[in-house]
């Protein structure tokens, strides 16, 4: 928990330096005043979004090179072909393009999916999970990671963590401006004070945990929607087994944070530490398994049942 509050404050730092230098330049080169709130926003949009965004588009490069993942193209075992078999069975059966199937070498239970669209996928999934699940369980992971796709999780991600990092970085640059203006007596034909760095500085840090809280709450909704969608294409009683082996054996993710929040299995917590976390416990998504109306599956009459 300090290590990812200490990472995220040398995070926010950088960014504070990086924009004040662009900041600096627009004004002295375009004649942008700091103290418009346009200019702020257009900024701040440029930084929030700008970042996200190139995460999601190399989302996929990133995510093979940090684990070393292997691209299933000609299958070379059994495994390797009923993988490529059950996942372009899902895919269709939920609407998509066929994704990337991919193993990376990992002794843990887990699996991830990430891309920029729905057609444009790749599901990975741990040599761990093929030597400790049945068929039947590591069907169920597959239909959870391509419900992840399915329901566009990775891009509305980016976009809601756009929206968050503009809001904290024109929040806590407004808030600044008008503490400095007001410490300072109006101060008009000036650049920003002391007081002015001093307070987007904080903010940063104190915006930028609220939004983590936000960013991290969605991502353990759509844990609980990427569950309902892997038991309507795989079977509820094959989704719940799959989560009660992981339950059995769950330990923390050694998934690099690029794609940690993706994985089936992720950092949990409870308490306050919860609130930073982007996973729910295993045994809330069983339970919310085991109480769940029957739905069917997207693109069929077919209906699954308890």
């Amino acid at each position: 928990m300090f290590k990812r509050i200490a990472l995220f404050l040398a995070t926010n730092l950088a960014v504070l330096i990086l924009l004040g230098i662009v900041m600096s330049v627009l004004q002295n080169v375009f004649g942008i005043r700091l103290g418009n709130n346009g200019a702020i926003l257009v900024m701040a949009a440029v930084f929030g979004f700008g970042g996200s965004l190139i995460s999601l588009l190399s989302s996929k490069w990133i995510a093979k090179r940090t684990t070393g993942a292997y691209v299933i193209t000609q299958p070379r075992n059994a495994d390797e072909q009923w993988l490529l078999a059950a996942v372009r069975a899902q895919a269709q059966a939920a609407g998509i393009g066929m994704p990337e199937v991919a193993i990376y070498d990992a002794p843990e239970i887990n699996a991830f999916a990430t891309g920029a669209n729905r057609n444009n996928s790749l599901v990975a999934v741990s040599t761990g999970l093929l030597r400790a699940m049945t068929r039947d369980e590591a069907e169920a992971v597959l239909a959870h990671e391509v419900s992840h796709v399915a329901n566009g999780d990775m891009v509305t991600m980016a976009l809601i963590q756009g929206v968050l990092n503009t809001f904290v970085l024109v929040a806590a640059r407004v808030v600044g401006g008008w503490i400095d203006a007001m410490m300072s007596g109006g101060r008009e034909s000036r650049g920003p004070g002391l007081f002015y760095f001093v307070t987007v500085f904080v903010l940063d840090i104190v915006f930028g945990l609220l939004a983590s809280m936000i960013a991290m709450a969605f991502s353990r909704y759509r844990e609980f929607r990427a569950d309902a969608g892997g038991a309507r294409l795989a079977g509820r009683p094959k989704m719940i087994a799959a989560l009660k082996r992981l339950a059995q054996t769950y330990g923390e993710s050694t998934l690099p944070k690029q794609v940690q929040a993706f994985g089936i299995s992720g950092a949990v917590g409870h308490g306050l530490s919860r609130l930073m976390r982007s996973h729910p416990p295993l045994e809330e998504r069983i339970a919310a398994l085991q109480s769940a109306v029957d739905e069917p599956v997207r693109g069929s009459g077919r209906v699954v049942t308890r």
